[in-house]
């Protein structure tokens, strides 16, 4: 295929740093002749048993799914203490058939079981912050809304407002707002220049036409108190159509901030299984939110364990393990990605679910070529880059001379490896990051992304392999008729990637807007990598023109880091040093110190050739104006440096003959021994094997 000879060309013409002649020979010849095993931040490797107690029981700890659910806090329900000196708002007192208000005749209620002390406060808030006769007219503003939605008279001309006037404390606007968006959820309130404006909830009345109007009521007031790990679940619903249109809704409106799932209704009757619409916020999405009494109280489950897997992508890995535990994608984390054709190890944490629940699944995924152990409880997720590094064993079998080499092959072999050992490899990101063998590569989808071309994105990453398979066969019908349903039906279950896209598709349609909504069916960490994998790109190229450039000397312009110590792609700015004229002249830095940024809104570029040549680059792909940042995918690349050239650690080999028989005429054979070479080393996180094998092997894979 055209693209990934392209491809191919472009890695090849990358640089080396050594000069030796090197050797041939074949890596990954299976699974077993490539063993990843991560290296956590303590310097231990993951595959071993931890020193932490396996399998820590929470008692007392139910699963989430097993909490009570909350129960909504009306703020309209008060029991105030007699005598109390507070300014209390009169409750509003519509016509009797308002479902969601008391009757007149009756004077007080009781607060919900479950009302925390801080929502008590918002309700004591607007007594106490509003005065009386404001109260009042707020009460009566929301009386006509209400009257009017109730006689099914269209509100016409501009929305009816109501102003609060001006609150100058922040906080006290902060708890207004929220106050009123909890008594009445019909209601939204809109800030001008400390000025709160109260208008009637279009969405509430539209939300109605759905659901009923005490569901739209809950739905409004668990949005508005957006308490971190709750979720809302609507009544059960047996039309599948009336689902479908309160997903769409839900999604279309507020699907940045939460996601839907619909779900069998726990013991619903066999005769007529009933499903509930589950609505949850999305990761991240109240990350700045000071945590509540509750949410402290009802802490998060996480649990850590290793997983093996075997000759499968970790993406498509976490896609089986999501689905078999009931959970999201997004509720996995990990430090880093690991290779597919390969045994791999890596540390990582899911939220939501017990050791004893994971402990459960170990033989169900073991037919997927996986295994989880280690397994324990968890304070906390797992970050990008929380790791210390990667430990490699690897086999090169049917090893040769180069071509027109007649050199001793053992001698070509040791001469290799220790060249390399001492003078280490360029630090190029590795061709998996960018999906080699594919006719759309990662950092297309990336680039795509960066320039909002969300439609285009999609397109790219649903475009079909010249294969006939079920995968891009599905694939190719998408791309000629944009029919998501239909491709659903075609795509195969375990593409849990694509499935989830077309899924969004199907929901939002394939418009601009729509393929926005379905990037989101992936986690944060999946849309940031293809963004990643451009970055990636342009450093590689950027290395290769700084080495073609200037070669191993370091000159004036160039940048260099001053920690020593510091972990690869983590470097602040103030440790990155721009390398003078008389530092030049004195050979003050080596080549190991220079680093070159990875693109991204807070790095700085070298103020030489490469420098220039960035910004040529960043021209070239219409990205001149670029900032690095996709808010509509709430994406930010801060950007970082890496070095240019790295070294392997913990460096051993060994030498192996392998005998081959060829069976000759007549009876008679030949012995033939071959040579496959043994090699482990570690690499710092971030590195790659294939990368440092390409400088020992002076040999493209």
């Amino acid at each position: 295929m055209e693209e990934d000879t392209d491809f191919r060309i472009r890695f090849s013409s990358l640089c080396f740093i050594t000069d030796h002649v090197g050797f041939h020979g074949t890596i990954k010849s299976s699974p077993s002749d490539f063993v990843v095993i991560e290296i956590d931040e303590r310097g231990q490797l993951v595959n071993k048993a931890t020193d932490e107690p396996i399998y820590k029981m929470s008692k007392g700890l139910p699963e989430p799914n097993n909490f009570a659910k909350k129960t909504k806090l009306g703020l309209q329900n008060l029991v105030f203490e007699e005598g109390s000196n507070q300014k209390v708002g009169i409750l509003v007192r519509c016509s009797d058939d308002d479902q969601n208000h008391q009757s007149g005749s009756e004077k007080e209620d009781t607060i919900h079981d479950g009302t925390s002390k801080g929502e008590e406060e918002k309700i004591y808030a607007l007594g106490s912050l509003l005065d009386e006769k404001t109260n009042e007219l707020l009460d009566q503003f929301a009386c006509d809304i209400k009257e009017k939605w109730n006689s099914e008279s269209e509100l016409t001309g501009p929305s009816p407002e109501f102003s609060l006037g001006r609150i100058l404390d922040k906080n006290q606007r902060a708890i207004l707002h929220s106050a009123i968006r909890q008594k009445f959820p019909f209601l939204i309130t809109v800030g001008k220049n400390s000025e709160i404006v109260v208008k009637p909830n279009l969405e509430y009345k539209e939300l109605c036409h759905l659901v009923s109007e005490e569901e739209a009521s809950d739905f409004f007031k668990y949005l508005d108190a957006k308490k971190e790990n709750s979720k809302f679940t609507f009544k059960p619903d047996t039309n599948k159509d009336h689902r479908k249109a309160v997903h769409h809704f839900v999604n279309k409106k507020f699907g940045n901030l939460v996601e839907t799932k619909s779900f069998p209704e726990a013991n619903y009757n066999a005769g007529n299984p009933n499903t509930v619409i589950t609505v949850r916020f999305r990761e991240k999405a109240h990350k700045h939110r000071k945590r509540s009494v509750e949410s402290q109280e009802r802490k998060v489950i996480y649990t850590a364990f290793t997983l093996q897997k075997e000759n499968l992508e970790m993406f498509e890995a976490i896609g089986f393990l999501a689905v078999i535990l009931g959970v999201i994608p997004s509720d996995f984390s990990y430090a880093g990605l690991k290779d597919k054709k390969a045994i791999t190890y890596q540390a990582m944490v899911v939220r939501k679910v017990t050791p004893e629940r994971l402990k459960d699944i170990e033989k169900e995924i073991k037919k997927k070529r996986m295994n989880v152990f280690n397994i324990r409880s968890a304070d906390d997720s797992l970050r990008l880059g929380q790791l210390k590094g990667n430990h490699f064993d690897i086999v090169i079998r049917n090893l040769k001379n180069q071509v027109n080499d007649s050199a001793n092959l053992r001698e070509r072999i040791l001469e290799a490896i220790e060249n390399v050992k001492h003078k280490g490899f360029v630090n190029y990101y590795g061709p998996q990051r960018f999906g080699i063998g594919r006719k759309v590569h990662t950092d297309q989808i990336g680039l795509a992304l960066l320039k909002s071309e969300m439609v285009k994105a999609v397109k790219l990453f649903l475009t079909p392999e010249d294969l006939d398979d079920p995968v891009n066969r599905a694939k190719k019908y998408f791309l000629q008729t944009e029919d998501a349903k239909g491709t659903l039906s075609l795509m195969p279950e375990f593409k849990v990637r694509e499935r989830a896209l077309l899924e969004s598709l199907h929901r939002f349609s394939m418009t601009e807007e729509g393929c926005i909504q379905a990037w989101f069916s992936f986690p944060h960490s999946m849309r940031i990598f293809y963004i990643h994998a451009y970055s990636s790109k342009i450093w590689n190229e950027a290395v290769s023109y700084r080495l073609a450039t200037y070669g191993s000397r370091v000159v004036e312009g160039d940048l260099v880091c001053l920690d020593e110590d510091g972990d690869d792609e983590q470097f602040p700015n103030n440790k990155v040093h721009l390398v003078t004229e008389e530092e030049e002249s004195a050979n003050a830095y080596a080549i190991h110190q220079v680093v070159l940024p990875v693109l991204g809104y807070n790095v700085q570029y070298p103020k030489n050739k490469v420098g220039l040549w960035y910004q040529e680059v960043l021209s070239r792909d219409g990205l001149q104006t670029c900032r690095f940042k996709v808010p509509t995918l709430r994406l930010n690349v801060p950007g970082c440096y890496r070095k240019i050239v790295k070294q392997p650690r913990n460096l051993s080999y060994q030498l192996i003959e392998e005998h081959d028989i060829d069976v000759k005429a007549e009876g008679s054979h030949i012995d033939e021994a071959t040579l496959s070479l043994l090699i482990s080393f570690d690499l710092d996180a971030s590195c790659y094997a294939t990368v440092c094998l390409r400088e020992i092997m002076k040999h493209d894979f």
